[in-house]
């Protein structure tokens, strides 16, 4: 570089952005204005990347850009200064699937929502009220994804009018009530993209102002008039819509259905295409065999968009600029504003039924300091993990001492009362069956506080309902009251040296329980509670002595619990921790005389797809008599699977497993195989357990991971020579510790 090219260019890097885009802005007084137009197509969208690729190789500077949906997306972290090979980057790195979840993940939810999301695992999004069932506007109502385009366009976050990015850009969505196109130029850039990617059915609307936004598409996917409005002379747009199917391929309903969809994009694209004249550029690249979905061909996406740009090479070379010219205007796009910002305000906006200091209280961003976006967003996470809102996200706009922190949250439509529901199944062929249905309605936001009011009622071989009220003491939820009815049965079988079931006990628990606890942190509580009722032994089967009388149970019990198990039923990541004390007393009602502890430690971990977990469980009475209806039962699947539920049976019991597995297939049909060693036993005392005395189970399972929990088949082998197998629906290792 001549000495003088080089005093100039330093001195550009030192004055102000306003400078930076002035000298562009001459540069590009010699040239067309070039206006870049990125149609929609949901994954598909990757190809333009390829193209902007293909156009900083060519060293061909965009001066403004129009994007729909997924094209908005790319376009708007062009725009924003993004380089090329960041945004491959970004886009080979993210969880694509995650963009289509809300459920930030279960680590985020308080512990009493992870103590029971075993027996109600499916939460379809229904409300309930005295009109009927509700439901909400989409399939997805966009949370993770909000939480991911905030991440990628933190860079300009400020930046409220779209013609003061490096490049000025405009997103293209519709009106949901008229059907008209809808361009956004200003605002927050993350919700702009948001609503242009907003489809109908799957995602919900995003309510700006007064209008609900949906998909861009519906109204122009290819948005060639935008441009000329913004005063571009020349346009470069790539069109990756659909093409209509022939009559041979219009066979399922899926394909009638997107037909109609692609004929209605199509439509648009072709109306405005008919804008574009000789002189602009139109780059087709050939997806034949891809589809809206797949964000796994992230490479082949880049390579097939960039090879279309350069097919159109000869039409493209001549608005190439010359080295120093594509330098200006490199260091043009990389003018936006970098860096932490000082936070100098939270607000929390206003919502109907809790008020702000519910939110407030959950925000530990501190006034003064740098904006920590990853604990703001694991904040806004855990809020969400609450179930209240549909919608919880931020936004920062500029303030004197800093920046001002916007907390928005949205209510859910179809709240605040809602149901979910829970399967389980267990059979190993040899006469033992447990089946259960099981729904759960949820009252929420009773009070300023918010207070609950869950009902769960379980049909089937364990019957079961209980009723709870939940009280926080304080708005941070850090101490909380619960007070509960609960009633359940279940079924004892008492088997003799040989393994063969000589009784049968039918016992019915009945309770009310009063706890105070404490939230430690997000992923431990600590809860002390006194319960009072009685059990009921009936025989059914044999001659073994039950009491005849119902017998009183009144005991404290101390618990405390860590949970940071990223799934309830088929773990890959985390941890599960629990200790509980329990005293039952003739003088808090008992007709027992009894002390004991019950503890288990659960650690698993996976590595490209293979998953490693361990477990020990231990139940001992360290004084007194516990009596029949307080033992327990081992056996049954993963608690010693090579033998029949309760098979194993003593007032102390302690179990230490280990389970390895693969996962395969992808997001649709994920299934997994593995095996399984499991060893322990059930005695009298656990000062007589010991290595000769345990039993031992060696395992082999396969099965499919479902909405209801994994569905799994399974066949054990003992050190006692016992053969079992089993299907299992929606077990979890939690439940050995509840």
């Amino acid at each position: 570089m001549k000495p003088l090219s080089l005093l100039a260019l330093t001195w550009l890097i030192l004055v102000s952005p306003i400078s930076l885009a002035a000298a562009a802005s001459d540069t590009a007084a010699e040239r067309p204005r070039i206006g870049l137009v990125l149609s929609g197509g949901g994954a598909k969208g990757m190809a333009h990347v390829g193209v902007l690729r293909v156009l900083e190789e060519m060293k061909i500077p965009v001066d403004m850009v129009v994007g729909t949906s997924a094209g908005s997306a790319v376009g708007a972290l062009y725009a924003s200064g993004m380089p090329v090979s960041e945004i491959e980057h970004r886009f080979l790195e993210m969880d694509w699937l995650s963009s289509f979840r809300d459920d930030p993940g279960r680590v985020y939810k308080p512990v009493r929502r992870k103590q029971a999301d075993w027996k109600y695992p499916l939460a379809p999004g229904l409300g309930v009220s005295l009109d009927g069932l509700h439901v909400g506007a989409g399939i997805i109502a966009g949370q993770n994804l909000g939480f991911i385009l905030n991440e990628l366009t933190n860079s300009v976050s400020l930046v409220e009018d779209f013609d003061r990015l490096p490049i000025p850009f405009r997103a293209v969505a519709t009106d949901l009530e008229t059907g008209e196109m809808v361009v956004l130029g200003s605002g927050n850039l993350a919700t702009a993209i948001r609503a242009s990617m907003s489809i109908p059915g799957v995602y919900a609307p995003v309510r700006l102002g007064d209008r609900l936004l949906v998909d861009g598409g519906i109204a122009a996917n290819l948005p060639v008039s935008v441009a000329r409005d913004m005063g571009a002379d020349l346009i470069i747009a790539v069109d990756i819509t659909d093409a209509l199917l022939g009559p041979d391929e219009l066979r399922e309903a899926f394909s009638i259905f997107g037909q109609l969809t692609t004929i209605m994009t199509r439509r648009n694209t072709d109306e405005q295409l008919g804008m574009l004249d000789e002189k602009d550029i139109l780059i087709r690249p050939d997806l034949e065999g891809h589809g809206a979905a797949d964000f796994e061909n992230a490479p082949v996406l880049f390579e097939l968009g960039a090879s279309a740009a350069r097919m159109n090479a000869v039409e493209l070379n001549h608005l190439a600029v010359s080295d120093e010219a594509w330098q200006l205007y490199a260091l043009h796009m990389a003018s936006a504003t970098h860096g932490k910002h000082i936070v100098a305000g939270i607000e929390v906006r206003h919502e109907r039924r809790l008020g702000r200091e519910f939110l407030r209280e959950r925000i530990r961003q501190p006034i003064g300091e740098p904006l920590d976006v990853e604990a703001l967003e694991a904040d806004l996470k855990r809020i969400y993990g609450l179930g209240y809102y549909e919608i919880v996200s931020y936004s920062q706009t500029p303030s004197p001492d800093g920046i001002l922190l916007l907390i928005e949250v949205q209510e859910k439509s179809w709240g605040p009362n809602y149901l979910s529901f829970g399967l389980s199944y267990e059979d190993n062929f040899d006469g033992d069956t447990h089946f259960n249905l099981a729904s759960s309605l949820r009252v929420t936001e009773l009070n300023v506080l918010g207070a609950e009011w869950q009902t769960g009622v379980q049909l089937g071989t364990e019957p079961f309902i209980r009723t709870q009220w939940y009280q926080p003491i304080d708005y941070g939820y850090e101490r909380f009251l619960v007070a509960g009815v609960e009633y359940y049965q279940d079924t004892f079988g008492i088997y003799g040296s040989e393994g063969e079931r000589v009784a049968e006990l039918d016992v019915a628990f009945s309770q009310v329980d009063l706890g105070l606890g404490m939230e430690l942190g997000g992923n431990a509580e600590i809860r002390f509670e006194y319960a009072r009722g009685y059990a009921t032994v009936d025989q059914q089967l044999g001659t073994t002595t039950a009491p005849e009388d119902a017998v009183h149970q009144g005991n404290l019990s101390l618990q405390l619990v860590h949970d940071s198990l990223d799934d309830a039923f088929f773990p890959q990541n985390g941890a599960f921790a629990g200790i509980r004390g329990r005293v039952e007393r003739e003088s808090l009602g008992s007709d027992r005389h009894f002390d004991s502890v019950t503890g288990m430690v659960l650690g698993t971990d996976s590595w490209n797809s293979f998953t490693l977990t361990g477990l020990l469980y231990a139940h001992t009475v360290t004084r007194g008599e516990p009596g029949i209806e307080n033992a327990i039962r081992l056996g049954g699947f993963r608690r010693l699977s090579a033998y029949a539920p309760g098979q194993i049976t003593g007032d102390s019991a302690a179990m230490g497993s280990v389970y390895a597995s693969q996962s395969f297939g992808g997001p649709i049909t994920p299934w997994f195989a593995g095996m399984g060693f499991e060893t322990g036993n059930a005695w009298e005392s656990l000062s007589d357990a010991s290595w000769a005395s345990s039993v031992r189970s060696w395992s082999a399972f396969a099965g499919l991971d479902t909405f209801l929990g994994p569905v799994q088949l399974a066949t054990a082998y003992s050190n006692q020579d016992n053969w079992t197998v089993y299907l299992n629906i929606g077990f979890s290792f939690t439940q050995l510790f509840y």
